[in-house]
């Protein structure tokens, strides 16, 4: 068993629960493993919060962050094949959890990408991960993954599928997406980056199984106070009956004091008058107003510390005292156009 992780439950309002994955009354924030399970990553700052970068080390920092987590009432996981070791840390976690423990965790993972950087930050330019959308890595993956994580999987994603990929128009992947959703009764979903998140999400949405039934059940998205685009794709999705997950809700760490560039100062200026209205801090503030989304989204913290995790969770209480018209205002002047947000975080450096 784990011991008993530095936090606790955390206040969750009404407006901070809901259904998620045909599940009732689960706290709407969870944790994205992207930064825990790999020594470096894209988020401001990753280099400071990883204090220690060997296996182990990364391990048991991975473990501690997410038994205090589930202390914090957080139910949800999100790994995915890329993310170095993640999916691993998260099996050996849960192995070692009670039964009523584990009935509570729900667990996503992802195919689609490999990881490449062998352990290193700096790799000499070259990717940390590369994509292959064919069947013959979905099925080799899928394999890894089933290993990894075995009876816990809910859910299973296309991770970060495109137009350009041609993933969607993959019959071979297709198929073999039904088969594992019939077979293991996992949960389909895809994730969506860049300018085209909203086509590429209309588009899955016409996917059909062979009996007609929609093929995917759940979008994971980019959404946030400055990068919006995708908003009114993802309220579609939701009044179709699929389940929404929002990542990068703070943008990578943009949308937080540790972005010092100077055309962000302003906007830093306006999330922290607001932040201080609510007597809240910047982030949880950030995440409260994703949360409030009409297409009620399970929004994935990018915690790399229990600190950060609990001060994240923190919007899972604030959410429910946030006035809409203060929603609509931050929403309103913290917009960047699309192609400036992706190009921004096309820049972010591996830390």
């Amino acid at each position: 068993m784990h011991p008993p992780p530095a936090a606790a439950a955390v206040a969750v309002s009404a407006k901070g629960a809901g259904t998620f994955l045909g599940l009732p009354d689960v706290p709407l924030l969870g944790l994205g493993l992207a930064a825990l399970g790999r020594p470096g990553y894209i988020n401001l700052g990753h280099a400071e919060d990883i204090t220690g970068k060997s296996v182990d080390e990364m391990r048991a920092n991975c473990a501690h962050v997410l038994s205090a987590a589930q202390a914090m009432g957080i139910r949800y996981f999100d790994a995915a094949r890329s993310y170095g070791r993640a999916e691993e840390f998260l099996g050996s976690w849960l192995g070692g959890l009670a039964p009523q423990q584990l009935e509570r965790a729900v667990v996503g993972s992802k195919w689609g990408y490999y990881y490449t950087a062998d352990w290193q930050v700096d790799t000499g330019g070259q990717p940390h991960e590369v994509k292959e959308h064919t069947a013959a890595n979905l099925a080799k993956q899928a394999d890894e993954t089933q290993g990894n994580l075995g009876p816990h999987l809910r859910l299973y994603q296309i991770h970060s599928a495109t137009l350009e990929s041609g993933v969607l128009d993959a019959a071979d992947v297709l198929a073999k997406l039904e088969s594992l959703k019939r077979q293991l009764g996992w949960k389909m979903g895809l994730s969506l980056s860049g300018v085209q998140q909203a086509d590429v999400l209309r588009k899955a949405m016409s996917v059909r199984m062979s009996d007609g039934a929609p093929l995917f059940d759940c979008v994971q998205a980019t959404y946030n106070l400055l990068e919006q685009s995708v908003g009114p794709a993802l309220l579609e999705a939701h009044a179709a009956g699929m389940t929404v997950i929002v990542k990068e809700g703070l943008a990578n760490g943009r949308l937080t004091p540790r972005n010092t560039a100077p055309l962000f100062a302003g906007r830093l200026v306006s999330l922290q008058r607001y932040a201080d209205k609510y007597g809240t801090t910047v982030d949880a503030l950030a995440l409260a107003c994703v949360i409030a989304q009409p297409f009620r989204p399970m929004v994935l913290s990018g915690a790399t510390t229990v600190q950060q995790l609990a001060s994240n969770a923190a919007a899972l209480e604030l959410v429910g005292r946030l006035q809409e018209s203060d929603v609509a205002a931050l929403l309103s002047e913290l917009a960047q156009p699309p192609a400036q947000y992706w190009a921004e975080r096309t820049a972010l450096t591996w830390n």
